[in-house]
């Protein structure tokens, strides 16, 4: 290594504690903004020249964001449309009702982790608390479960959600992983789901039986728990409908999902026609000829955007024929599912341009000189990389999107399995550490009613283990493969 690789490694290291201090800083300023503070500075202090630096940032956010942010908007719309339609509540409900106590939290991991496949972490969670809440407190009443029954259900509902989003395209974190690593998209679901499942068993109901028992003083507040189960969600002032004389109120959510009348088949379609449009691809690049019609077909259906444009027009059409919902109140609901992820789309386009300026600026290949004679293992790498940033900004994203344009020249342009489970590996890490620095930590804290500490051994626990077993069975298919 030269003194030039050194001088670069040490540009990094400066940009990525620069990063760290401008989040977490009294100005608190946002991701995006620095992300492109330090990415003109890297560059700058890399010796790129200028003229080229503003093309980098551009065609590195341009590009990302080409890749990603048109399938991200579709997949957040996708997921209001299930969620307004019934479709959520139809799976959840298909899977859980007439089930035994001991079988319960499993089968809240599995509704979970379908659910989990369209929506983000706080989207799913939010969809699935009016479940979780009514199931829990029926357990509640019957006194036959260990501890808290609301830790008990919720624990796998938040390991699945978690490992779904952090590890499984097409996600907007593991999307931008395989997009900048060029990993093949039908592999990398594949891997994504091989690890997740194992994850979710351990990190959910196996965790769940045994920390439950230990927080048994785990309730959240009454009034949110009628208003999940039983009261008018308009009521955001906390007040509750009375329900004791004339059954469930008229409007309340879990009825106006009953009255769409979405079937459990059109459900579980609405959720899985992305998924497999996305397989099919990949089957037919395998087993399929080149100059087949049927493997160009199915390649161009199996794009991530293509994909995530089917399955929504079909959650669309069953909203507007079977859900009873208005066009207007439909085209209102899906502007506003576009919010929630406007500031998703700038993280991720900030840093694409991190990541592209890292390349032309020549601190990638100082990256590779550097790992090729430390002998480090890439899938460790990215992962550790993911955590720390993560856990030091508060975002996966930021995690995601950094440790990618850091690791991407370690691995070259091949794709192939190391890159498939590299972005596992990174999605895993970005979700460990999970603390008060996150938002989906207080989403939790705040919905279950729990203080720090308990807080700490769900959430937190539960998204470390997700991602050291994220780590470990991407390292265990390395060996494997």
């Amino acid at each position: 290594m030269t003194s030039h690789t050194w001088y670069l490694l040490l540009v990094l290291t400066v940009a990525i504690g620069l990063l760290i201090y401008l989040i977490n800083s009294r100005l608190r300023i946002h991701p995006f903004i620095a992300l492109i503070v330090v990415t003109i500075g890297t560059g700058l202090a890399a010796g790129e020249p200028v003229a080229k630096l503003t093309v980098s940032i551009e065609e590195g956010a341009g590009g990302t964001l080409g890749d990603i942010g048109l399938t991200l908007a579709l997949g957040a719309m996708l997921g209001r449309l299930l969620s307004d339609s019934g479709a959520t509540d139809a799976i959840a409900h298909a899977i859980v009702d007439r089930s035994s106590d001991r079988r319960l939290p499993w089968l809240v991991a599995a509704a979970a982790f379908v659910i989990g496949i369209p929506m983000f972490f706080e989207v799913g969670l939010i969809v699935l608390l009016p479940l979780i809440f009514s199931v829990a407190r029926r357990l509640e009443d019957d006194g036959a479960t260990k501890g808290s029954p609301y830790v008990l259900l919720g624990v796998p509902a938040i390991a699945a959600l978690s490992t779904l989003h952090g590890m499984v395209p097409p996600h907007p974190g593991p999307l931008t992983a395989m997009t900048g690593l060029h990993a093949d998209l039908g592999l990398t679901l594949g891997v994504g789901i091989i690890c997740s499942i194992p994850t979710v068993i351990l990190a959910g109901p196996v965790y769940a039986r045994w920390i439950a028992p230990r927080l048994a003083d785990v309730r959240p507040d009454p009034v949110l728990v009628a208003q999940f189960t039983g009261a008018d969600r308009n009521n955001a002032a906390g007040t509750t409908t009375d329900t004791s004389s004339t059954g469930p109120a008229e409007g309340t959510h879990t009825d106006t999902l009953r009255r769409a009348g979405v079937s459990t088949g059109l459900a579980v379609t609405s959720v899985l026609i992305p998924v497999a449009l996305m397989l099919l691809r990949t089957l037919a690049e395998t087993v399929l000829d080149e100059s087949s019609t049927v493997r160009a077909a199915l390649t161009f259906v199996g794009e991530p955007l293509v994909a995530m444009l089917a399955g929504f027009l079909f959650a669309l059409g069953v909203t507007l024929v079977r859900g009873g919902r208005s066009s207007e109140a439909t085209r209102a609901s899906l502007t506003d599912s576009l919010k929630s992820i406007a500031a998703i789309l700038l993280i991720i386009g900030g840093g694409g341009a991190f990541k592209q300026v890292l390349q032309d600026s020549g601190i990638g290949d100082a990256i590779a000189s550097a790992a090729e004679g430390a002998h480090l293992n890439v899938i460790v790498l990215g992962w550790l990389i993911a955590l720390l940033l993560s856990l030091t900004t508060g975002s996966a994203t930021v995690g995601i999107v950094s440790a990618t344009g850091i690791v991407a020249p370690l691995i070259g342009t091949g794709g192939g399995l190391e890159a498939s489970l590299l972005v596992v590996a990174i999605g895993a890490g970005s979700l460990g550490l999970n603390y008060v620095n996150h938002a989906g930590f207080w989403l939790v804290k705040e919905s279950f009613g729990m203080d720090l500490t308990q807080a700490t051994k769900t959430q937190t626990v539960v998204q470390t283990l997700v991602s050291v077993m994220g780590l470990g069975m991407a390292l265990l298919l390395s060996v494997l493969a």
